[in-house]
């Protein structure tokens, strides 16, 4: 029996953090998308009002954080810097919106925190468009 590893075999590396990108950034859609539309048809807004920027603004990073910074790492663009932004909105929501909440409301935004932190550390991929637009400024190097 052999032992593999992503240091052994780097595709099956690849193809995980692929299929984690897709279905991480997909679910996160699944919440950020209603966000919008309650953006997008305005009216009176109640959301948490993270350091007194209101409730709009404060709707505005997270829509920004939930639907385009997901987008951007289902197409590993710009894969860390979109999990930054997520890690950033998922411990707020984590430790203040649900900050006083118990564990089964908070369980959400630690999981997807936790799933964003190995995508920082671990970076996109080769099958993404980072790894694309790495490649294409390693080329022009020469």
């Amino acid at each position: 029996m052999s032992y593999v590893n992503s240091k052994t075999n780097p595709l099956i590396f690849d193809i995980i953090i692929f299929i984690v990108r897709l279905f991480v950034g997909f679910a996160m859609l699944s919440h950020g998308y209603p966000k919008l539309q309650t953006l997008i048809n305005g009216g009176d807004i109640k959301f948490y009002d993270f350091l007194g920027l209101g409730p709009k603004i404060s709707l505005g990073l997270t829509v920004f954080a939930e639907f385009i910074c997901s987008i951007f790492l289902i197409l590993g663009l710009f894969t860390r810097v979109a999990a930054g932004f997520l890690i950033f909105t998922m411990a707020i929501a984590a430790f203040f919106v649900h900050g006083a909440d118990g564990f089964d409301k908070r369980e959400m935004s630690l999981l997807y925190l936790s799933i964003y932190l190995i995508i920082i550390a671990f970076g996109a991929g080769k099958i993404s468009v980072d790894y694309m637009i790495e490649k294409r400024k390693r080329a022009n190097d020469w």
